[in-house]
């Protein structure tokens, strides 16, 4: 049997920085790696960090301008980012509403969304601070790069 290997096992990961890239394109729905950390770098996100940032960021990209065109948002297992899949939206507009999310995410007031027992099956382990954190940990890396969506290969 031939080797089994998603494509993104196929980059590598030695050669990713932080930033925001297109994973995968299937008909109209687009896979976007946002990559908050560098891989195999030693600074992982802790789950609280991880869990937090899921909840504030899932919520205000879905309920947010374009929300009919987000299909799922969710952590990436080794801990260094996140996916978000879209439909039929541009790059661009892609990198315009994960702005608008950070931001929204830095200026929220109040708890984490679903920090409830009846919403959220580990809801003790969620904290806004840690959500604002990395979000503007992430929004400093968006706006200090020249953002090409393109995973950076050895030839580059």
């Amino acid at each position: 049997m031939e080797e089994m290997k998603i494509k993104s096992f196929t980059v590598d990961h030695d050669l990713i920085r932080e930033g925001i890239y297109v994973s995968s394109v299937i008909g109209d729905i687009t896979t976007y790696d946002m990559r908050t950390r560098v891989p195999n770098g030693g600074d992982y996100m802790d789950n609280l960090t991880m869990h937090s940032f899921e909840h504030m960021f899932a919520t205000y990209i879905r309920f947010g301008e374009n929300g009919d065109k987000i299909i799922y948002f969710g952590p990436m297992g080794c801990q260094t980012g996140f996916y978000l899949l879209t439909r039929g939206l541009t790059n661009e507009r892609v990198l315009e509403l994960v702005n608008i999310t950070l931001q929204k995410i830095i200026d929220h007031e109040g708890e984490v969304f679903g920090k409830s027992r009846k919403e959220c099956g580990n809801y003790k382990n969620l904290d806004l601070e840690s959500a604002k954190k990395e979000a503007r940990r992430y929004q400093k890396v968006l706006n200090g790069e020249n953002i090409s969506f393109k995973y950076p290969s050895e030839n580059t």
